[in-house]
């Protein structure tokens, strides 16, 4: 099943072309309070009063991790209760390193599929929060049955498998949704551990962190990914610096301009000292051209498409011969 594309990090060169635009607005009901911190999440099985029967510390554990996730996005609690069934019916709770094909972790998510790098789809937290991310993005998906919208977003081989779960994961989730939960601190510049200061942010760096390993190509908007009839995923295309950060805020529902000096002026300033993640990082001379852009993961680290013949990857943010020209955080 093709859902995104899972590579890449590249420099970039401004486009001849600038084409303008403003910063969208994310739905409040989509991503929630903006100031609510989200980092990688640790929950516990051990700690609550009464466990289902069938069901070990470690499954419930990341039955719980799945439901903070979706608290502080703000998910309804009908998407809980789909997420649980889903992981029940895809791994039975247990974060899997191996699956069918290149399938992994709890919602055994395809790196080749764009669901993010093995690292990252094995990260309860991070698994979680791209289950929500393409849940939330199914229109109507509220008004569907479990077993539906769960198909919606695994586009699995066995659609009607979802449903046989659904009064389990309501008991799951009335054992765990009070469990107790920790976050661990924000900002490692690591994408192995995904964290930033609110959701809008955080998508943003799971998907570019997704795109390592992707090949730099100037006016590129992305992977194109053929399926071929073994299983195997052909991936053509790539990035150029703009088209990453615009790309990787369009996954969180925000729509930035297409260059990097539009980028910066459609941003607010940031000083170097005061850089979170997910803010962009810009070069050049703002007067006449911004010509590179990348996206803040903390540490002193960004993720970007830096030049040609260097894929998508992490690098720091000072560099030899650098022409930093400031920070910009993106607003609603």
């Amino acid at each position: 099943m093709i859902k995104a594309a899972a590579l890449g990090l590249a420099a970039c060169l401004a486009l001849v072309s600038l084409i303008g635009g403003a910063i969208d607005g994310v739905a409040q009901v989509l991503f929630g309070d903006l100031d609510s911190p989200l980092g990688s999440l640790t929950c516990t099985g051990t700690s609550l009063s009464s466990r289902p029967a069938g069901y070990r510390p470690n499954q419930l554990a990341n039955a719980a991790t799945i439901v903070a996730v979706g608290k502080q996005l703000n998910v309804p609690e009908l998407g809980w209760v789909i997420a649980i069934a889903t992981a029940m019916q895809e791994s039975t709770l247990n974060n899997l390193d191996h699956g069918d094909r290149d399938s992994l972790g709890l919602f055994q998510q395809r790196p080749s599929q764009g669901w993010g790098t093995p690292a990252q789809i094995l990260n309860p937290t991070y698994a979680a929060t791209q289950f929500y991310r393409h849940l939330l993005a199914i229109p109507g998906w509220q008004q569907m049955t479990v077993t539906d919208a769960a198909q919606a977003v695994q586009r699995s081989a066995t659609p009607n498998a979802y449903a046989r779960h659904e009064q389990a994961a309501r008991q799951v989730l009335i054992a765990v949704q009070n469990a107790t939960c920790t976050t661990t601190t924000i900002g490692t510049g690591d994408c192995n551990l995904v964290q930033a200061p609110n959701p809008i942010a955080l998508t943003a760096i799971n998907y570019a962190c997704g795109q390592r390993g992707l090949p730099y190509l100037w006016g590129g908007n992305g992977p194109q990914l053929t399926e071929l009839p073994d299983g195997r995923v052909h991936v053509n295309g790539g990035f150029d610096c703009s088209g990453l950060t615009k790309a990787s805020f369009a996954a969180a529902g925000v729509q930035l301009p297409r260059t990097a000096h539009t980028q910066y002026q459609a941003t607010t300033r940031v000083a170097e000292a005061e850089l979170a993640p997910g803010d962009l990082v810009f070069y050049g001379n703002p007067r006449t051209k911004i010509h590179h852009v990348g996206l803040y993961i903390g540490a002193g680290k960004m993720i970007d498409a830096p030049t040609f013949g260097q894929p998508v990857g992490i690098h720091p943010v000072r560099y030899p011969g650098d022409d930093f020209a400031s920070g910009g955080r993106v607003t609603r």
